[in-house]
């Protein structure tokens, strides 16, 4: 159901790109934005999922690109802003999400992980910069996760890029503001969705993908610059951000059994 706000009308969105809209949040969120919004752009590596998700849309449009290639989100942005004149809000989705434990280190998964989850994304806001700046405002969403809060098991690979993510928003936001430009974080919980279900332990707090996407467009909507969902658990995990660091430590062995050899 989406908010009174979007059913009144008063809170269109004008041309909305969405990054990561083949599965998961962002495909979630691309059908709920149909209502809300002038012109929905969905972009992914996956173009055969996109072309179903058009043909079932209404207002959405397939602009297939990989986020991790920085000629071909550039060359999107470039297509989309031509077809409809500008991109007024761009919600940015995809990522990786690799298990690894820290004494089973994959650097170059690591590295990876970094290409896609923070550099396809500081290159994507590098392409939508200009067109922002020259039509004096916009607005960019970008999807990290509580994970980038503090360390946590199986996340090396993981949690330091949404942990970028975070600190790149903030300088962005409090910069950005001067050309009119609205900079926000999404940072979610466990979400079912394909990446999450890799997961071999209990996620606890765990959400559907469609009940994630109506909480992000709410925030989006309300204009918060920091949306978090579930409630419940993502307050819990920002909470532990004021306990000192080695209580930290032996709270997190103590509840997932992590910091005991192997074998």
């Amino acid at each position: 159901m989406l908010p009174a706000m979007a059913k009144s009308g008063k809170s269109r969105l004008g041309n909305v790109w969405i990054v990561g809209a083949s599965s998961g949040i962002g495909a979630s969120l691309a059908r709920l934005m149909e209502a809300c919004a002038d012109n929905v752009a969905i972009t992914a590596r996956s173009a055969d999922k996109l072309e179903v998700m058009q043909s079932a849309g209404k207002r959405l449009s397939a602009f297939p690109a990989d986020i991790s290639d920085k000629e071909a989100i550039a060359d999107a942005v470039a297509e989309i802003e031509k077809r409809f004149s500008g991109i007024d809000l761009a919600v940015l989705c995809a990522g990786v999400w690799v298990p690894m434990a820290a004494d089973e280190m994959d650097v170059g998964e690591m590295r990876r992980a970094m290409d896609i989850n923070y550099f396809g994304v500081v290159d994507t806001v590098n392409a939508l910069l200009p067109g922002m700046k020259a039509r004096g405002g916009g607005r960019i969403v970008i999807v990290a996760s509580v994970a980038g809060y503090r360390g946590l098991p199986t996340s090396a690979a993981y949690g330091p890029t949404k942990a970028a993510l975070i600190n790149l928003v903030e300088t962005l936001a409090i910069e950005l503001s001067a050309w009119g430009i609205e900079v926000t974080i999404a940072n979610p919980g466990f979400v079912d969705t394909p990446m999450a279900r890799v997961n071999q332990f209990k996620m606890p707090g765990l959400i559907s993908a469609d009940t994630a996407a109506q909480k992000l467009l709410d925030g989006i909507i309300r204009h918060k610059p920091a949306i978090f969902f579930p409630f419940g658990f993502t307050s819990a995990i920002r909470l532990m951000n004021f306990l000192p660091t080695g209580l930290y430590y032996a709270l997190i062995r103590r509840m997932t059994g992590a910091g005991k050899r192997k074998g």
